[in-house]
């Protein structure tokens, strides 16, 4: 089967490179992003492979089913991009990577509370200009600190374990706690509104759906500490963004760190060093200097970007052998789970 691989960089090609000695594929890379404009390029292939900011909505899926595509198969684990009844009324299967590292994601949140903690990236800075001073880089022990996690996933029971770690107390809230992680783990499931009046670091690993857009919100922002810090390497749209650049302007929260931003598309994975951003609220955001931005890199590392590849191939050659689909995401499943029963795929 013929795929078309859109939104692709160096490192797509070198992961699906090796992985592809196995499943002998035949791939076209197209670094432009899937979207309207673009879909009529995988006219021919009866697969396409998209990531998290291509956009396959009803109109894109129409001309890709209109070129011979029948299956969508994401190489991320979110799949909020996609437009799943879309999907199903032209018959085009939709297959995902639900877990690729969440070593990967887990440890980059929490390398971000340690740069912002620690003013490391302040003092690299200040150092290659040799100055040496020490002043305005107070940070704080994090043994003995309390950490919020939203979600408790595979990336969220990492990143537990890492916090408790450093010798944090951890509360969580998920809408399907696990009380037998809870017990081994040492973690307190609370209700939202007590994680967020009660925790000196939140830290977001729930996926983005119609009733998590915005959780993060001014009213969410006022009720958390002064003092503490909000972590985001999940998706960008959980946080109202101009909420969080007003509690940041005002003093209402003492740092952010994000991997992910609500408007990245156009912008992150992109090389934009010689043009003006034209997105004031991310431009805001940079401004601060409580705030620390990475763009989408969380899941950047060997391990994850392998697992990407071979599960991606997997996906496809189970589709194409008529067998189950074990990663499929279908539009009956996310309602179930939008009306509150957990989704089977």
């Amino acid at each position: 089967m013929k795929i078309a691989m859109f939104d692709t960089h160096g490192y797509d090609r070198e992961s699906f490179a090796r992985a592809n000695e196995r499943f002998k594929r035949e791939i076209t890379y197209f670094e432009p992003r899937l979207q309207r404009s673009t879909a009529k390029l995988a006219e021919g292939h009866e697969v396409v492979c998209a990531f998290v900011n291509d956009r396959a909505d009803a109109e894109t899926l129409h001309t890709l089913a209109a070129g011979g595509t029948r299956l969508l198969a994401l190489r991320s684990a979110g799949y909020n991009h996609v437009d799943l009844e879309a999907a199903a009324k032209l018959g085009i299967e939709v297959v995902r990577v639900p877990a690729y590292s969440p070593y990967a994601v887990a440890e980059h949140a929490v390398a971000l509370v340690l740069a912002l903690n620690r003013k490391i990236h302040r003092a690299s800075a200040r150092v290659r200009e040799w100055n040496f001073s020490l002043e305005g880089l107070v940070g704080f022990d994090l043994h003995g600190k309390t950490v919020g996690i939203i979600g408790t996933g595979k990336i969220g029971q990492v990143a537990a374990g890492i916090f408790k770690g450093f010798g944090c107390r951890v509360l969580a809230y998920d809408l399907y706690p696990n009380a037998a992680f809870a017990e081994s783990a040492g973690i307190e499931y609370v209700p939202l509104e007590v994680l967020y009046g009660s925790s000196d670091i939140v830290t977001l690993h729930a996926p983005l759906t119609p009733e998590t857009y915005h959780m993060v919100d001014k009213g969410a922002l006022a009720s958390m500490k002064k003092t503490a810090f909000l972590i985001n390497t999940s998706r960008g749209a959980l946080i109202d963004s101009r909420a969080l650049v007003r509690a940041l302007k005002h003093g209402e929260l003492a740092a952010a760190g994000l991997d992910v931003y609500e408007e990245e598309a156009g912008i992150f994975f992109q090389d934009l060093s010689n043009k003006m951003l034209e997105d004031d609220v991310l431009a805001r955001l940079l401004s601060f200097p409580n705030v620390l931005i990475t763009s989408h890199q969380a899941f950047m590392t060997a391990e994850a970007l392998g697992n990407i590849a071979d599960v991606t191939l997997e996906n496809v050659r189970a589709f194409e052998h008529g067998e189950l689909l074990v990663n499929a995401v279908r539009a009956e499943s996310v309602l179930r789970a939008s009306m509150g029963a957990k989704p089977t795929a």
